[in-house]
C-alpha cells in the first residue's frame, strides 16, 4: 500500500492560521500544517536537533587529531587514523546523527505532512501519518533505551577504562554526550503531538 495520497485543496481553519490536509497548489506544499502545532511540541522539536550537536563537535575535534584525553593503545590507534580516514568517519557519523535528529522538525512542519514539491515523483503528495509515526516511535524507543542504559551504568563503565579520558577531559566528553539522553524522550513527545494532530483529523 502506498504511504502517500493526493491532498485535496486547502481551506483555512477557524483560527485562520492553518490549512486542511496540508494542501498542494500548483505542485507546491502548503506553508502551514494541517492543524496548529502546540508550542511545547515546537520547542521539543528544536531541542531535539541540539541534542546531537555537542557530541558531534567533540567527535570532529577528535577526528582532527586533537588530543581529547585518550591514552595507551586507544591514543595510538587514534593517532594512526586521525587526521585521515578516521576524520572522514567521524564527520559522516556526526552529519548522519544531526540529519536524523533534524527529521524530528518535520513532525512540526508542513513537509512532515506533504512531500515537498521538488522531490521527484511523489512531490506534492500527502504523507500518510503512520509512515512518519511508526519509524519515529521505533526510533524514540531505541534511543530512549540506549540513553537509559548509558545513564545507569553503561557510560560510567566505559569511562572507567584506564585508556578513557579522565579528569577534565573526561568531564568534557561526558557533558558533550549527556544531551543524547534526551533525544529519545523528546522525539517521543513530538511524535505524540504529530499523531494527535494528524490521526485525530483524518
Amino acid at each position: 500500500m502506498s504511504t502517500v495520497t493526493r491532498t485535496p485543496a486547502a481551506h483555512p481553519n477557524r483560527a485562520g492560521t492553518t490549512t486542511d490536509a496540508a494542501a498542494v497548489s500548483g505542485g507546491r506544499a502548503s506553508a502551514t500544517t494541517k492543524a496548529p502545532v502546540p508550542r511545547w511540541a515546537e520547542l521539543a522539536a528544536k531541542a531535539t536537533v541540539w541534542t546531537t550537536v555537542p557530541s558531534g563537535l567533540w567527535r570532529i575535534v577528535f577526528g582532527l587529531g586533537i588530543p581529547v584525553g585518550f591514552s595507551g593503545g586507544t591514543a595510538e590507534l587514534a593517532a594512526r587514523y586521525n587526521p585521515g580516514w578516521g576524520t572522514v568517519y567521524v564527520v559522516v557519523l556526526s552529519a548522519l546523527a544531526e540529519s536524523l535528529a533534524f527529521l524530528t522538525v518535520g513532525l512540526v512542519r508542513p513537509w512532515g505532512e506533504v512531500v515537498p514539491g521538488w522531490i521527484p515523483l511523489i512531490g506534492g503528495r500527502r504523507v500518510h501519518p503512520l509512515a512518519a509515526i511508526v519509524p519515529a516511535v521505533l526510533g524514540s524507543v531505541i534511543l530512549t533505551r540506549l540513553g537509559m542504559a548509558a545513564l545507569f551504568g553503561g557510560w560510567s563503565s566505559s569511562m572507567s577504562d584506564p585508556e578513557a579520558p579522565h579528569g577534565f577531559a573526561g568531564l568534557v566528553m561526558t557533558l558533550c554526550y549527556l544531551p543524547l539522553v534526551a533525544w529519545g524522550p523528546l522525539l517521543a513527545l513530538v511524535t505524540f503531538a504529530y499523531a494527535r494532530r494528524t490521526l485525530g483529523r483524518r
